[in-house]
C-alpha cells in the first residue's frame, strides 16, 4: 500500500465531473477508434500529393489492421480457431505419430485421402494454416498485452482521481453533520481507508478537505498475468513440438539399452531435433516382477508391474538402480523411461541333424490378450544345413500360452502357471537376404515349406519347459527351455517445455481467479465545514461492476469513520414569516413541518408507496450518518442525475 502526500490546501477546488470521469481508467481495456472513410485527407494537385496521399493511406490502413489484430476480440477469434483446428489431429491419424494407420486409411479412403492430404490434415500440427493461426495469435496477445501493461503501470505511478463534485450521484453514498474539524475528519477517513489496503491522496482548498482512494488494482494485474501465462504456454508448446522425440524399446531381461538412434525399435522427433540432443545414458533390465490377482472379478489384473534397472548417467557418469513402475519413471537429465509393457520371452536352442547348435536365444512373444496369451517368430538365417548337407534357412511360429486352458487352447492366467509352447515348423528361403527389411514379429512363408509328419500333414507340436521337438527326416531339434525369460517395452519421452507448461498453466488460472473475483473500486470521504461551523461529512463509493461489496465495504468505513467523528442534530427548521393575511387560518400549519429536513429523507422513495419514505413531522432529527442511492439534496432523484447514475 502506497500513499501521497498531501497537495496544497489552497488549491483551488475539483472540477464538475460525472459518473464517467470518476469512472474512468477503471479497466485497462484498449478504447477502439472508429475508422474513417480516408485515412489520407485532402489529396494536393501534382505527383507530390499523389505520394504524400498514398503514404498517409497505406499508413492509415496498417495502423487500423494492427489494431483489429490487437484486439481482445480478434484474440478470443484465434483462440477459438486454434482449438478447433486442433480437433482434426486428434481425429485422423497423423503422419509421424502413427505412420501404418495413415496408410491403411489412404488404403481403404482414396479420394478422401487425396483431399486430406491437400489440406494437410495427415500433418495438423505442421500444417501452413494451422501454423498461420499459431503465429497471428501469439502476435495478437503481445501486441494486446504491451499497451495495457504501460497503462496499467502508468495508474500504479499515478493518484487516485478527484472526487466528483456530487458525490450523491455515486451509487454507495453516505452523509452526516459533525462538529470534528475537516482536518480530523480527513486523518480518520485516510487512517481507516489505510488499513484497509486502499491507496489514498489528498487535497482540498479552504473549509474542505477530500480523501480518494483506490483499492483492486490485482484485478488488471490478473488479467494481465493470464494473457502472460497464455503466451508462455504458446512458446512451451511450440518449443516441445519442435524439440521433443520419443521412441519405443523392448528389452529382455539381462539386455540393456543405450540412447542412441539405432537402438530405438520406433522414433519420431520434432522438425528441429538433431541427434546431438539426445541426453547420453545407458541402462540394463535387470529383472521384471508382476503379480496378478487370482480369483474374483479381477482376476488377472496387475497387483505388482515393477521392472528393475540400473542406468548410468553419460559414458562417465555416475551409476544407480530404479525400479520403474507406473507413474513412476526412469528420468535422466530430462528424458523420462516410462515402462510400457510386458510379457515373455521364451528361451530355444536350436540344433541341426548332427547336434549342432545353430541358434540360441530368448524370443520375445507379443501378447495377444489380456491373459497373456502371444505369439512370435523363431528365424534361423545362418548356419543350418539340412539332412541332404544343403544350406537352409529354419522359421518357427510359435503359440505361448503362460497357464494352458485346455478347452480354448488360450491363456487363462497371465502368471506362469502352466507354461506352453506350441510350434510348427518352416524350411526355405525367409527372404531376409535381399536387403528388403521384415518385421521380426512375422514369418515370410512366400518361399518356404512347411515341414510334414509321416502321414504327410502338417508338422506341429506342443511343449512344456524342457522338452524338445525333433524335425521329420532327421532335419534337427528345436528345444523349449526350461527357464522362461520376462521382457518390458518402454518409451523414452524427451519433451522440452513442459515445467514451463504448467507454470503458465497455474499462472494463467491464478490470474483469471484475480480478474474474476478481485473487483476494482474507488472511494471518496469530503468533509466541509458548513456556514453554521458544523462539518459535513460525505463518503462515497463507485466499482467498476455493479456489486454489493462496494456498499458493504462503504458501511463499514462509514461506521468506522462515524464512531470517531459522531453526528450532530440537525438544525431546528425555521417557520415561514407569513403574515396572517398571506396565510389563511384554516391553513396556519408551519412549512418546516411539511418539509423537514431529516437525513433520512434521502433515502430511495417508493415509487408505488411514495409517502412511505416521507418522514412524519413528529420523527425527531437523527444524527447518524445516512445512506443512499442516487439522491440530491430535496431527497428525490432528479433526471439529471438519475442520467449520471445510469452512466
Amino acid at each position: 500500500m502506497s500513499t501521497t502526500p498531501d497537495t496544497d490546501p489552497q488549491a483551488p477546488a475539483p472540477p464538475e465531473s460525472d459518473l464517467e470521469a470518476a469512472g474512468a481508467q477503471l479497466s485497462t481495456a484498449p478504447v477502439e477508434h472508429a475508422v474513417p472513410g480516408s485515412f489520407g485527407g485532402m489529396r494536393k494537385p501534382g505527383f507530390a500529393g499523389y505520394v504524400a496521399w498514398l503514404g498517409r493511406e497505406v499508413t492509415g490502413w496498417v495502423r487500423w489492421m494492427w489494431r483489429q489484430l490487437t484486439s481482445m476480440r480478434v484474440a478470443l477469434i484465434l483462440l477459438f480457431l486454434l482449438s478447433l483446428g486442433a480437433v482434426p489431429g486428434s481425429l485422423i491419424p497423423q503422419q509421424g505419430t502413427d505412420e501404418l494407420k495413415v496408410a491403411e486409411f489412404k488404403q481403404t479412403h482414396d479420394t478422401l485421402a487425396q483431399v486430406y492430404d491437400k489440406l494437410g490434415l495427415f500433418h495438423v500440427y505442421s500444417s501452413v494454416w494451422f501454423s498461420a493461426i499459431y503465429i497471428l495469435l501469439f502476435v495478437s496477445l503481445i501486441g494486446c498485452i504491451v499497451p495495457r501493461t504501460w497503462q496499467f503501470v502508468g495508474q500504479l505511478r499515478g493518484r487516485p482521481p478527484r472526487a466528483p463534485r456530487r458525490l450523491d450521484r455515486l451509487p454507495a453514498y453516505a452523509t452526516w453533520r459533525t462538529e470534528a474539524s475537516p482536518e480530523e475528519v480527513r486523518e480518520w477517513a485516510r487512517g481507516a481507508l489505510r488499513r484497509r489496503r486502499f491507496r489514498t491522496d489528498t487535497y482540498g482548498a479552504e473549509g474542505t478537505t477530500v480523501v480518494t482512494a483506490e483499492k483492486g488494482y490485482l484485478r488488471e494485474a490478473g488479467n494481465l498475468i493470464f494473457h502472460v501465462a497464455l503466451i508462455v504456454m504458446l512458446v512451451a508448446f511450440a518449443s516441445g513440438s519442435l524439440l521433443k522425440y520419443e521412441g519405443g524399446k523392448l528389452i529382455v531381461e539381462g539386455d540393456g539399452f543405450a540412447n542412441t538412434k539405432t537402438q530405438y525399435d520406433d522414433f519420431k522427433s520434432g522438425s528441429l531435433f538433431t541427434d546431438d540432443d539426445l541426453d547420453r545414458f545407458s541402462f540394463t533390465l535387470d529383472s521384471f516382477t508382476g503379480t496378478y490377482e487370482k480369483e474374483g472379478p479381477q482376476r488377472g489384473t496387475p497387483r505388482v508391474y515393477r521392472a528393475d534397472v540400473s542406468y548410468q548417467e553419460g559414458a562417465d557418469g555416475g551409476t544407480g538402480h530404479k525400479a520403474i513402475e507406473p507413474n513412476h519413471p526412469l528420468v535422466v537429465d530430462g528424458t523420462k523411461v516410462f515402462l510400457n509393457g510386458h510379457g515373455y520371452a521364451p528361451q530355444f536352442t536350436v540344433r541341426d541333424g548332427k547336434g549342432k547348435v545353430v541358434y540360441k536365444g530368448a524370443v520375445p512373444m507379443l501378447p495377444q490378450d489380456g491373459m497373456g496369451t502371444a505369439t512370435g517368430v523363431v528365424k534361423v538365417a545362418d548356419g543350418y544345413t539340412n539332412a541332404k548337407g544343403k544350406q537352409e534357412q529354419l522359421g518357427f511360429e510359435a503359440r505361448f500360452l503362460p497357464t494352458l486352458d485346455r478347452t480354448t487352447m488360450t491363456s487363462s492366467f497371465p502368471g506362469l502357471d502352466y507354461p506352453v509352447l506350441a510350434l510348427n515348423a518352416w524350411h526355405g528361403d525367409l527372404g531376409i537376404d535381399g536387403g528388403v527389411p521384415q518385421n521380426v514379429y512375422q514369418l515370410d512363408t512366400a518361399k518356404m515349406k512347411q515341414f510334414k509328419d509321416a502321414d504327410g500333414k502338417k508338422f506341429a507340436k506342443l511343449l512344456l519347459p524342457g522338452e524338445t521337438m525333433k524335425l521329420p527326416n532327421g532335419a534337427g531339434s528345436v528345444t523349449f527351455e526350461k527357464d522362461v525369460k520376462e521382457w518390458a517395452s518402454f518409451q523414452i519421452s524427451h519433451q522440452p517445455g513442459g515445467g514451463l507448461a504448467l507454470g503458465g498453466a497455474i499462472a494463467a488460472i491464478l490470474g483469471l481467479a484475480g480478474s474474476l473475483f478481485i473487483q476494482r473500486r474507488r472511494v471518496w470521504a469530503r468533509a466541509t465545514t458548513g456556514p453554521d461551523g458544523v462539518t459535513v461529512v460525505e463518503l462515497a463509493g463507485l466499482g467498476r461492476s455493479e456489486s454489493a461489496k462496494v456498499p458493504e465495504e462503504l458501511a463499514a468505513l462509514v461506521d468506522t469513520v462515524h464512531a470517531k467523528a459522531p453526528g450532530v442534530p440537525e438544525p431546528a427548521p425555521v417557520p415561514d414569516q407569513k403574515t396572517p393575511q398571506d396565510t389563511p387560518r384554516s391553513q396556519d400549519t408551519p412549512r418546516s413541518q411539511e418539509t423537514p429536513q431529516d437525513p433520512q429523507s434521502r433515502a430511495p422513495q417508493d415509487p408505488k408507496h411514495p409517502q412511505d419514505s416521507v418522514p412524519s413531522p413528529d420523527t425527531p432529527a437523527d444524527p447518524a450518518p445516512s445512506h443512499s442511492s442516487h439522491s440530491d439534496e430535496t431527497g428525490t432523484d432528479s433526471p439529471a442525475d438519475a442520467e449520471g447514475a445510469q452512466k
